[in-house]
This record gives structure tokens, C-alpha cells and sequence, in this order.
């Protein structure tokens, strides 16, 4: 049997007791064995409470005065920094010492009832009344609970192992953002094989975990042998409850790595660049029409890189002090390597076979070029055509493969200026050495070469802030409106901080953010600790009001509602912007009608508009993925 809690059985009480009262005779004693038999009341103890009148109201407490005012806490904070800001059990134990040491040298001075109170404090105490100071200095960051769904993950890292059979993969996504980082973007889901070297990569239009799952069934199912172990990093859109219901009912081993640990995904971390980069560049993709041609791609270069791109394995490493020596083992291509494998079915090893005996390499390195300059195109805002045709010969591509290394990178998808800065300048240096190269050969008279620094494009220096100062910029914008807030203070000050933000908001609109209004309460509190010792009487803050409502958010004003058509249009033309900039252009829009405190309400709405874009935009993918696959078998 549960056991009822003590609000459950006030509740209980308050309605059996009308049926209780109004009963006579028989009834009553009924209504109360049945009340007994719930509640496990005593006899007497449930007649009791069924005859007391009801709570109405909840019994109000009194906060206990503090023993301690500013003037002692000022007296510690100078101790404190006096004991090089050590601990309070050792400050506790210090200042019998250093205490007459300050005052014998004429450092502090202390009068007879505060200097007794000081000695007699705890050390509990002493780091309870420094608590301010002490988190003002302190650098550490608090731990976060851990997630339930990463508890339920074990970790594995890097030597953990142990030379796996073919079928324990890693697996990680690849960004395709471009310069920003904000808005809907593909995304490359990446796996490899830790024994062969085996590489899968399909495209996600957005990051949803259910879209993964979908993703990760299909390459599962294309694989050659069994998936038997998959590794994952931290991130949310592996560690869910999508991903490991997944994993347990198909009998995969799910781990994850060490946070912050990229070594303990070595394999996958090293198909970044010499697989996903080398194929797609730099460059933002987005939309259904790129990630058709990210499939493409991928499809293509599988076959290409799985059985004609030869990578080298590790074979033994020895440490000498700081030297470090390597043995690999000859180079093979993954597929080599799988049909080594002894744990790989012989069916398995001749389809593998009977694959690699009917490709062309030539072939496939044609139609990846193909597919990298469609998706060039894509990324420079051009149109292309709708439909990729197949070329009738490969005379076109093989007779300009002689030549082609004289332009210096050709792959169409990188591009100069979609690459990171420390790429575009070597990007620059050999574009400049072919050009050079190319003007020697075709021109008789020596010309002399440009200087390769002055063909280079200068970068352009990083913005300043409009309202920063030298050295301070994380209170730009507070110290300029200061003053104001000091004078509203002095004139005001038992207004809260939330008010005082609330006022700069609507006075400067469009300056201040919502996670400022914290940064403003530290300075306000300050404030009144100066102006307490400066003598200025502050009254008892407002404190919440004891309610009789039941706790909880209730429906609450719908603020949303007289603007939210115009809130859809401005995200459907500027979905990349996030709450917080909404509601700042808002306030600007229309003064004093949203407050800060409306960004939580705001930030979900958004949040449920992006997560029903983002299933319209894979309903969508679906319905063409259908489409195709049905005019295919017709």
C-alpha cells in the first residue's frame, strides 16, 4: 500500500468532511471506516480532523533577524583578504593571530562587542557571510547535474578497444554551416569502422534525433557486415532516448567519450578533413535540393573511398622520455582489410568481391566532380540545372586530368572564401605559384613574379563594440547608464533591480540583454552595502506575498497574442534569429508593452515554431523520397 502523503491527506480531509458533517447514524460511522481504512488515521484521531474547521490559510513564519549587520561583514572581508583568502575552517583557526596583529599595528580597529562576535563566529559562518565576495573571485564553474539519458550511456575512451572485430563504428556529425553557425543547415552523420577503416556518411537536412535514427537504419542496412558496437560524443543529438531504445533493440553496444576529450574519437575525428572536408569543402548547404545532392555524393564516394583510397593503421607506438615512435602497417583500403578479416562471413567477403570487380574509379571520380560543381552552384546562390545528366564517355574528364593540377585545387567545392583564414592564405600562395608557372611557359621574355603577400586578400579587422570601453567589455553597457542608475537609487532605493531594468530597457532600446539583469543586481547590491555604511536608511525590500493559490504557472495573460501574426512573418522571412533579438526589436516596436521577463515565454514559442518548421521541412523529404522512389520502380 502507498503511503498518502500529508498534503494528499489534507486534501482528502477537506472533502470527506462536508459528506461527514451532513451525515447522521449509520452513514457517518460508514464514511468514517472508509475514511480510516484510506488514511490509517486512528479512530479518534480521524473523528478529530473530520470535526475541526478546514485550513484556510497558510501559517505565516517570521524571518529570524540576522545577528550580523554590514559592519561585521565589512571587518571579515578585510581578514579575509588580510589571510590571502584562505579557507574558513583555516581563517577560523588564523584569527586568533592575525586579528591582534592588524590592530597592534594599527590596520583595524575593532570595538569590544564585535571583535568577541568575530572570534566566536564558526567557520560555517565565517564562509556563509563571505559568500558574495568569495563567488565574486572565484573562477570555478559549478558541476551541472548529469542528464539521465547520459547516465544511462557508459563512457569508453581511446584504449578501451582492444582491436575490435569489423562492426564497431564511430559515429559524429559534420557541420555544413559555412561562416555562421545560426539557422537550419545540412549536416553530415559520419561513421567508421575502428578495424577496416570502413566509412559511411549520409546527409541530415536538420539535427533531429529522429531524423538520425532513420538515418543511421538505412546506413546500418547498407553496411557489409553486422553493427555490433557504436561510440558517440556528448552531444544531444546522440545522447537521447531515440538513440538508445534504437541501440537496445537491435543489440548495439552504445558508449560515449569523455567530454572534451577529442582523442578518444580518433578514427572518426581524422575523416573530418580527409574525407567529409576533401568532398564538401567549407561551404554552407542547406535545404532539401542540397542534401539530395549530398546523397549523391555520398553514394558515389563510398564505393570510391571504401575501395580505392588505401589509409595506414597503427601498428605499435613506443615512448622514450619526449620521444614518441610509430610503426604502421603497409597501407590497404578498407575493403582489403575486411576481407582479412576472419569474423567476416564468406557470403559477405563475395559480394564485397563481385563490388569491386565492377567499378570504375575513373567513373566515380567523374561523377563526384560532377556533384561537387552542382553543389557549388548551390552554395553560390546560382541554379542548376534540376536534373545531373549523365555524361555518354569519360574522354572529356580523363584527357583534362593531365592538365588539371596546373589550376592549382580543383574541386569545385573549395572555394577561397568559404575556407578558414588559415587555409585561404595557402590557398593564395599555390594559386599564385600556378599562375606563375603557367606565364613562364607560354610567355618567352621573363616576367617577374607578384609577391604572393600582395595577391593575398587583407582580412578584415573584427568589428568593436559600440558601447565598449578598453579593458572592460563585459560591463559596456552598464557603465555607461551608471550614473543614472545611481541617481535612481539615491532618489528611489528600495526599488528592485528588475525595476531599474526594466526602466533601462524602454529608456534604450535594443542595448541591453536579458542575462544583464544579473550583472545589474550584483552592482545594485553593492550599492546598498556602500550606501548602508554611508548611513542612507534602506527599508525592509518587498518581500512575496504568502498566497493561498496552489503553486504552479498558471494560464497567465496571452502577451503574445495582439502581435503574434506579425511575430510568424518576421520569422518566416529571418528564421535565423533567435528569442532574444525578437523581443528586443519588439520592445523597440512597441515601448513598454513586453518586459524582459517575457523572453522565457517568447523563447518557447519560438522553440515550438522551429520544431514544427523542422517536421513540415522532413515531412516534406518524405513525400519526395516517395515520389522518387516510386517513379523509379515504375
Amino acid at each position: 500500500m502507498t503511503k498518502m502523503t500529508h498534503a494528499a491527506r489534507v486534501e482528502l480531509t477537506n472533502e470527506v468532511r462536508k459528506r461527514y458533517c451532513a451525515a447522521a447514524g449509520a452513514e457517518k460511522r460508514k464514511i468514517l471506516d472508509e475514511f480510516i481504512a484510506v488514511t490509517g488515521y486512528h479512530h479518534k484521531s480521524a473523528i478529530r480532523a473530520l470535526n475541526a474547521e478546514p485550513i484556510t490559510k497558510k501559517r505565516q513564519t517570521r524571518a529570524r533577524p540576522s545577528l550580523y549587520d554590514e559592519a561585521v561583514q565589512a571587518a571579515l572581508i578585510v581578514l579575509w583578504e588580510a589571510s590571502d583568502r584562505v579557507c574558513g575552517k583555516r581563517r577560523r583557526a588564523l584569527l586568533p593571530i592575525l586579528l591582534p596583529a592588524l590592530e597592534r599595528n594599527g590596520h583595524l580597529h575593532l570595538l569590544a562587542p564585535m571583535r568577541q562576535m568575530i572570534l566566536a563566529m564558526s567557520a560555517s559562518t565565517i564562509d556563509r557571510l563571505l559568500r558574495v565576495p568569495r563567488s565574486a573571485t572565484h573562477l570555478k564553474k559549478r558541476r551541472r547535474a548529469m542528464p539521465e539519458a547520459r547516465r544511462r550511456v557508459p563512457v569508453r575512451t581511446f584504449a578501451d578497444w582492444n582491436e575490435p572485430p569489423p562492426g564497431s563504428m564511430e559515429m559524429d556529425c559534420v557541420a555544413h554551416c559555412g561562416d555562421a553557425n545560426r539557422g537550419s543547415y545540412v549536416n553530415s552523420l559520419v561513421l567508421t569502422d575502428i578495424a577496416s577503416g570502413w566509412t559511411e556518411a549520409a546527409p541530415l537536412v536538420v539535427r533531429e534525433s529522429g531524423l538520425l535514427v532513420e538515418t543511421l537504419e538505412r546506413v546500418r542496412l547498407g553496411l557489409p557486415f553486422a553493427l555490433r558496437a557504436l561510440d558517440v560524443d556528448n552531444g544531444s543529438e546522440f545522447v537521447n532516448e531515440s538513440l538508445i531504445n534504437y541501440c537496445l533493440s537491435h543489440g548495439i553496444e552504445l558508449t560515449r567519450s569523455r567530454p572534451y576529450r577529442k582523442n578518444d574519437q580518433a578514427w572518426i575525428e581524422q575523416k573530418y578533413g580527409a574525407v567529409v572536408r576533401k568532398l564538401l569543402g567549407y561551404r554552407r548547404f542547406q535545404g532539401i535540393v542540397a542534401a539530395q545532392a549530398i546523397t549523391r555524393l555520398y553514394g558515389t564516394s563510398r564505393l570510391f573511398v571504401n575501395f580505392f583510397q588505401p589509409s595506414f593503421k597503427l601498428a605499435e607506438k613506443h615512448r622514450e622520455g619526449a620521444h614518441v615512435s610509430k610503426r604502421y602497417h603497409p597501407p590497404q583500403t578498407p575493403c582489403e582489410r575486411l576481407l582479412q578479416a576472419e569474423s567476416l562471413p564468406d557470403a559477405a567477403k563475395a559480394k564485397l568481391r563481385e563490388v569491386a570487380s565492377a567499378l570504375d574509379p575513373l567513373k566515380l571520380l567523374e561523377e563526384i566532380r560532377a556533384v561537387q560543381a552542382h553543389l557549388a552552384m548551390l552554395a553560390d546562390g546560382e541554379t542548376p540545372p534540376s536534373v545531373m545528366a549523365e555524361p555518354p564517355d569519360l574522354s572529356a574528364f580523363i584527357s583534362g586530368l593531365s592538365s588539371a593540377w596546373r589550376a592549382g585545387e580543383i574541386r569545385p567545392t573549395f572555394s577561397v572564401d568559404a575556407k578558414p583564414r588559415y587555409l585561404r592564405s595557402l590557398q593564395a600562395v599555390a594559386h599564385e605559384r600556378s599562375k606563375n608557372v603557367a606565364a613562364k611557359a607560354v610567355v618567352t621574355q621573363p616576367v617577374a613574379p607578384t609577391p604572393p603577400a600582395m595577391t593575398a586578400e587583407k582580412t578584415p579587422e573584427r568589428p568593436q563594440l559600440i558601447y565598449a570601453e578598453p579593458g572592460t567589455p563585459a560591463f559596456h553597457a552598464l557603465t555607461m547608464v551608471w550614473p543614472l542608475v545611481c541617481r535612481r537609487l539615491e532618489g528611489f532605493p528600495n526599488i528592485t533591480s528588475t525595476q531599474l531594468f526594466e526602466e533601462l530597457c524602454i529608456q534604450f532600446p535594443g542595448r541591453f540583454h536579458a542575462w544583464q539583469v544579473r550583472r545589474l543586481m550584483k552592482r545594485v547590491k553593492v550599492w546598498r552595502q556602500d550606501a548602508r555604511a554611508r548611513g542612507v536608511v534602506i527599508g525592509r525590500l518587498k518581500q512575496r506575498r504568502v498566497s493561498t493559490k496552489p503553486r504552479g504557472r498558471g494560464p497567465g495573460p496571452q502577451r503574445f497574442v495582439d502581435h503574434w501574426p506579425e511575430m510568424l512573418q518576421c520569422l518566416e522571412e529571418r528564421p535565423d534569429l533567435t528569442a532574444a533579438e525578437f523581443l528586443t526589436e519588439f520592445q523597440a516596436r512597441y515601448p513598454g508593452f513586453y518586459r524582459a521577463s517575457h523572453l522565457r515565454t517568447l523563447r518557447r514559442r519560438v522553440q515550438v515554431w522551429r520544431r514544427q518548421a523542422i517536421q513540415r521541412l522532413i515531412s516534406k523529404m518524405k513525400d519526395h523520397t516517395q515520389d522518387v522512389g516510386s517513379g523509379a520502380t515504375a
